[in-house]
């Protein structure tokens, strides 16, 4: 599991590094979850204790966990409200 939760760390980098860069916040979301598939099938390919077995698995778990790595970003930012 830590391999899922290294997933959602690197795609909130990628969505902080997307604020800071002339793209427009509304991909941040798209970008995260690509990011977050790609790392999903690395961490595949890679690391013996991943919770999948298949490209098509692997790549949803990332997604998943990109997509988190966004959702917790907005949540803490809502909170402060």
């Amino acid at each position: 599991m830590a391999g899922v939760a290294a997933i959602s760390v690197i795609a909130w980098l990628v969505g902080e590094a997307v604020k800071l860069s002339p793209l427009d916040s509304k991909w941040i979301p798209v970008l995260c979850g690509l990011c977050g598939s790609a790392l999903g099938v690395l961490g595949m390919r890679t690391m013996p204790d991943f919770p999948a077995t298949d490209l098509m698995t692997a790549a949803a778990v990332g997604i998943v966990s990109g997509l988190a790595a966004t959702g917790a970003d907005q949540i803490g930012k809502q909170m402060k409200k």
